[in-house]
């Protein structure tokens, strides 16, 4: 054993804690993209792509890996902002391959599918997640939309090399508009309006990297509403937004590096006549809508000065938006 990963070993035996390895140090290291230039499945080099983009290279010492759902998440019936467990059923998790492989999507493709207790039909929502993956937090968020009414499918935009392969290009893919991200999400949508329990209107609701998704999804035509929530902005929004369905956005004002961009957006939507309701919140930073802290416990406090985590009066009036916005946008639009 080498001597920095008996420092990991030691580093863990001081936190009490030998399965949960959330901090890069000594070893761990190697289990970021390799140095060599090899290329994710879509085609970006990874270091090439970290080097232009230093706020990922820094922080990966400190964000967790992206961690996959687990079969039934724990329930937190104190906290508001989440919904009932026994609003909806379970998870259910489904391929999608067929659908995103033959147009260009990614070659193996999956996604968790959470149907609405009663009967249907039910206007449908996919979920784009946040950054961290489709993991426990974002399964929560599509528990929440089905036990409001709606046929949600999270399509997992990592399936194909995992997070450490296609973290770097998925996240380009949400800033440019173009990368097999966007078939994959167009697959999600196929698969709700061909299922007999949908309605056939179908909107998307993105968080974080999510959120820009949701955005430049907004203008592909296909959607009929679109919820973003702390996503970066399209660099030319006029191009991008010209013909958006419908918008709901929500940001904080803590949100150092989206500062102003609730304003902007507004702005934008207001100059190209999109029916839109944009809010920034103050109090609130980065991922206001989590409802727990994500990261290391170690970090929280760090995470907390730099206005990063749940905020759950700005969630609460956030989330009322977002249903309503939906609610007048899917629920109450008839497809042909």
């Amino acid at each position: 054993m080498g001597r920095r990963a008996a420092e990991r070993i030691r580093l863990d035996s001081r936190h009490g804690d030998h399965s949960q390895r959330d901090v890069y140090v000594g070893a761990e290291r190697s289990r970021l993209p390799p140095r060599n230039g090899n290329q994710c499945p879509s085609g970006w080099p990874g270091e090439r792509a970290t080097s232009r983009w230093p706020i990922l290279r820094d922080s990966a010492q400190l964000l967790p890996l992206p961690r996959a759902p687990s079969a039934s998440p724990t329930p937190h019936h104190t906290n508001p902002c989440r919904p009932p467990e026994d609003a909806v059923q379970d998870p259910v998790s489904v391929t999608l391959t067929h659908l995103s492989a033959p147009v260009g999507g990614s070659k193996r493709l999956t996604g968790h599918l959470v149907r609405p207790d009663g009967p249907g039909p039910w206007p449908g929502v996919v979920v784009a997640h946040e950054v961290m993956g489709a993991n426990d937090e974002m399964l929560r968020q599509a528990r929440r939309l089905a036990s409001a009414g709606y046929l949600t499918l999270m399509p997992d935009l990592y399936t194909d090399g995992g997070a450490r392969r296609c973290l770097i290009p998925t996240m380009r893919a949400a800033l440019s508009g173009h990368g097999r991200a966007y078939q994959d999400i167009a697959a999600a949508r196929t698969y709700l309006v061909d299922d007999p329990d949908c309605t056939g209107a179908v909107g998307i609701i993105g968080f974080c990297m999510g959120g820009s998704f949701a955005l430049m999804a907004a203008g592909s035509g296909i959607f009929d509403a679109a919820s973003a929530n702390y996503g970066q902005l399209p660099k030319d929004m006029d191009q991008a937004l010209a013909d958006a369905c419908p918008i709901v956005a929500s940001y904080g004002g803590r949100d150092r590096p989206l500062k102003g961009a609730a304003a902007k957006l507004d702005s934008a939507l207001d100059r190209l006549g999109v029916v839109h309701d944009v809010k920034e919140y103050p109090q609130a930073g980065h991922a206001f809508l989590n409802d727990e802290q994500f990261g290391p416990r170690l970090l929280h406090p760090l995470y907390r000065v730099a206005g990063f985590g749940p905020v759950p009066e700005a969630s609460v009036d956030a989330w009322l938006r977002i249903e309503a916005f939906f609610d007048t946008h899917l629920k109450q639009t008839t497809k042909a």
